[in-house]
């Protein structure tokens, strides 16, 4: 090999070692690359691992406190309870009612001394046992006073209750007279709580309460009887004192005589009203006083207390008004005499108290939600003395009267208003009063009432022919109200200013004339009409309670004062277009009545014991065309009714041997048995307190007086 070749040769074997030194090389950086990869993961695995080993060591270092704690607080909670029970069982042991708990089969688990005493130290009652044996031992020991019950059905009974779904309450009573009331509850899980309520004293306390109540109960009936006793034997002699004082003042009388006279009558009608208020007042101080509604007509019960009132102001230049409302119903429903009661008490009060002038009762209301029910406002306004500010509170008080010297005249019990005030609270309303002293006073109530008739849809109509109304009046203030209750209803009024005349006068004319003016009366004015030529219809109004008169040649319809809207209406519909006919013709004649039988005296029995009441009674009735026979009492009665055979009876109630109730039985058992007719009987009695009616006809009897 030469020397080149040589060369060549290792130059190619050093070419060749270079590239294979350069290939693991290569080889050799990338394993060192791999290595480095391979480190830096696991070392940061190694991180991550020493992070979570160090976050396991922490939790379990925290595990270990919570552990700590949690052992600590359990401890804690375990001497609670052990606390709490001891004190709920301190507690229960403390207590005087029994108390046990039974398991779901029905075995005792606990109860207290208190339940556990009434057994008297019996160590068979004890937790375990069942409840079925505490019965039996109850029974046949004699714990418990079963009276004449037998010990099988008590139990028996008694059991049947526990297993009973719902678990009523029973009251046992003990052997040395205590009673215990058991009260047993069931709980969620079948466990039931019993407990035995000591209710010895609240038994006894109630036994007070029924002997005390009885006791009341008798006092009262006592006070009752009393009252009614009382109001009888009063009504009695003072209905022969105003009675006989009425008979006396129809005789011959000097001046002085007739004063004493009027005297007497007007002291006996005082203290009947007294002894009517007491009555009242005692009933509503004992929550005795019922009400009875019924349909009544209102305003006809204000017409009828103003009509009781007229004779009181005869004398006197004053007047009373009524204003009720034309849209609101007359027809309500409540206690007819309670609510006349209220109004004669105020509209009374108003006229007793109220020299001249006028008293105005106005009454309005509104529909009170959307029923029939209306609440109704009613006023008392007068012009009278007033009521002094400082007394204006306390005028509603029992016995209290507005003294002063302007009023120390009026004489009355005090108690009208108290009366009143407790009756509109009765009947659901409220009572007002507003006043100036020395210049009148208002009183007012409202009431809430059912109208059955709805509300006022449509007002009265007169009739056709009837265009205009002459009013011939003066403008006081009941005349404005006739006036503007005519224009409600549609008619023309026309005042004539000056004289009248002939002409002022058309077809469909209708006359009212007040009979009440300065320049004559309302016959003078009615003439002076007449003669002018018209003859149209008229009606005068007048003061007096005189319903229909004839007066001359000068024929007219009257109707009294104040006016109420069913009265005007129904008289100006009575009549017909040109009714008078001329002045100058003659008078109207009015046909002849037919010819009058002749009949036999009508036949009177009065029962009546008290012989002043006979004189009184024979005195009122000696104008009348009778046969008057007495009888002394009950027995009598029916003696004379035998024999007399009367077709009327005036019964007396309280009568010796036999009383009037008992009388009128008698008569009516010999009707039944012998077919006779009925013979018309009525109570003429002092017997006037509330329900006092009601016996006396269930005995009999038609009519009360």
């Amino acid at each position: 090999m030469s020397l080149t070749e040589a060369l060549a040769q290792e130059r190619r074997a050093r070419l060749a070692a270079e590239r294979l030194l350069d290939a693991k090389q290569a080889e050799l950086f990338a394993a060192n690359k791999k290595l480095s990869s391979h480190a830096l993961a696991l070392s940061d695995e190694i991180v991550e691992k020493r992070e979570e080993v160090a976050i396991v060591r922490t939790e379990a270092e925290e595990l270990r406190g919570q552990n700590s704690r949690v052992l600590s607080d359990l401890e804690e909670a375990n001497h609670a309870i052990v606390i709490a029970q001891r004190r709920l069982w301190d507690s229960v042991e403390t207590i005087e009612d029994g108390f046990a708990v039974f398991d779901s089969d029905n075995r005792l688990v606990a109860a207290n001394s208190a339940y556990l005493s009434v057994f008297d130290g019996m160590e068979c009652v004890a937790p375990g046992i069942l409840y079925n044996d505490i019965i039996h031992i109850l029974a046949e020991e004699g714990v418990v006073d079963i009276g004449n019950t037998k010990r099988t059905e008590w139990c028996a009974e008694m059991i049947a209750r526990w297993r009973g779904e719902q678990l009523g309450s029973r009251t046992i009573k003990l052997w040395n007279g205590g009673f215990i009331k058991l009260v047993d509850r069931r709980s969620e899980n079948g466990d039931t709580v019993s407990l035995a309520l000591n209710i010895t004293d609240t038994i006894r306390y109630e036994q007070k309460l029924k002997e005390a109540r009885s006791k009341a109960e008798a006092a009262n009936r006592a006070k009752s009887a009393f009252l009614a006793n009382m109001s009888h034997e009063l009504r009695t002699p003072m209905n022969g004192v105003v009675g006989m004082a009425d008979l006396l003042a129809e005789t011959a009388l000097t001046e002085e005589q007739h004063l004493f006279v009027e005297t007497i009558k007007s002291s006996g009608e005082a203290l009947l009203i007294l002894i009517n208020d007491v009555l009242d007042f005692s009933k509503i101080e004992a929550e005795k006083l019922v009400l009875h509604p019924d349909v009544f007509d209102l305003e006809r019960s204000i017409f009828d207390v103003v009509t009781l009132l007229q004779a009181s102001i005869q004398d006197r230049d004053l007047d009373i008004v009524v204003d009720y409302d034309m849209f609101l119903p007359t027809r309500f429903v409540g206690d007819a005499g309670r609510v006349r009661q209220v109004l004669t008490n105020l509209v009374g009060n108003a006229v007793k108290f109220t020299e001249a002038g006028q008293v105005l009762i106005r009454v309005v209301g509104l529909p009170d939600g959307e029923s029939d029910d209306f609440r109704v406002h009613v006023t008392v306004e007068d012009t009278g003395i007033g009521i002094p500010e400082e007394m204006i509170d306390k005028i509603f008080g029992e016995f209290t009267q507005v003294e002063d010297e302007r009023n120390r005249k009026f004489e009355g019990t005090g108690l009208g208003l108290a009366i009143t005030e407790q009756l509109i609270k009765l009947m659901g309303g409220e009572i007002w009063v507003d006043s100036v002293f020395g210049e009148g006073s208002c009183f007012g109530f409202h009431l809430t009432m059912h109208a059955p008739d709805g509300p006022v849809t449509d007002l009265d109509s007169l009739p056709d022919w009837i265009s205009r109304v002459v009013l011939i009046d003066s403008q006081t203030p009941g005349n404005i109200i006739l006036a503007n209750q005519l224009n409600m209803l549609g008619i023309e009024i026309w005042r004539p200013e000056e004289g009248i005349k002939a002409g002022d006068f058309r077809s469909g004319d209708v006359l009212l004339i007040d009979n009440a003016l300065s320049d004559g009366s309302g016959i003078d004015h009615l003439r002076k009409v007449r003669q002018s030529g018209c003859t149209a219809p008229a009606v005068i109004i007048n003061a007096d309670p005189v319903m229909e008169f004839l007066s001359g040649d000068q024929p007219a319809s009257a109707q009294p004062k104040p006016l109420s809207r069913r009265a005007l209406i129904a008289t100006l519909a009575r009549m017909q277009p040109e009714q008078a006919g001329s002045v100058d013709g003659p008078a109207p004649q009015l046909p002849s009545a037919p010819p009058k039988k002749i009949h036999r005296k009508m036949r009177i029995l009065a029962a009546e014991d008290n012989k002043t009441n006979r004189l009184v009674f024979s005195k009122l009735v000696k104008a009348l065309n009778i046969e008057l026979e007495f009888a002394v009492n009950g027995r009598d009665a029916v003696e004379k009714w035998r024999g007399f055979q009367p077709d009327l009876v005036f019964m007396d109630i309280s009568m010796p041997e036999v009383d009037g109730k008992q009388a009128t039985q008698m008569i009516r058992a010999e009707e039944a048995k012998s077919g006779l007719a009925r013979t018309t009987i009525v109570a003429l009695t002092a017997h006037a307190m509330e329900g006092d009616d009601t016996a006396i006809l269930a005995a009999g009897l038609d009519h009360y007086l």
